[in-house]
């Protein structure tokens, strides 16, 4: 069996010249897949060999299915769950607040570490959304990041001043939603 040629775009004719970066993408909107296209992605940098981290900034304690496909990855992926659960359910914004600011200086801490190559910011622009941190703050550490750290941030209403800085953002649009036929929630397919 004849062995195949790597036909990546970067080998592309209308690629510029192929150079290592950090990027820094953004998925945002209102239609579902933001988080689940970051899981995606961190499972194909696990597969080249990357460590990968996880904050995720809204859901709380309860169980969901990426939480548990993740142990399975044991070291090569640390995850944190630092959320209180959803807006509506807290109410409180003060507590917002301060458990938005301990899930970001988390994400400081694993953005400037030598130990992982990818890094998740999950929801994270539902917090910024809501101003429970501040885009200026958020934005001024991201350019202070190490320069092949890749950063993923996802959650719908990016501000303007993230997408500018991104590398690659993606719209996630709402077509069709089972919710909307009177259907909750399915574990496996939506958490």
């Amino acid at each position: 069996m004849a062995k195949s040629v790597d036909k990546a775009p970067r080998d592309h004719k209308t690629t510029g010249e192929y150079q290592k970066k950090g990027l820094i993408l953004v998925n945002t909107g209102d239609g579902k897949g933001k988080s689940t296209a970051a899981f995606g992605t961190a499972i194909r940098a696990l597969g080249r060999g990357y460590k990968v981290a996880m904050v995720q900034f809204i859901k709380g304690k309860w169980k969901t299915g990426e939480e548990e496909a993740f142990k399975l990855f044991g070291a090569r992926f640390h995850h944190f769950v630092m959320g209180d659960g959803f807006t509506w359910d807290t109410q409180n914004f003060e507590k917002d607040v301060q458990t938005a600011r301990q899930a970001w200086e988390k994400c400081k801490e694993l953005l400037h570490d030598q130990e992982h190559q990818l890094v998740i910011f999950d929801e994270i622009n539902y917090v910024l959304k809501y101003n429970f941190l501040k885009t200026a703050e958020i934005v001024q550490e991201l350019k202070t990041k190490p320069p092949l750290k890749h950063v993923f941030l996802t959650g719908g209403g990016a501000p303007p001043e993230l997408i500018e800085l991104a590398d690659l953002v993606t719209e996630m649009k709402c077509i069709k939603h089972p919710y909307h036929q009177g259907l909750k929630a399915q574990p496996g397919i939506e958490y």
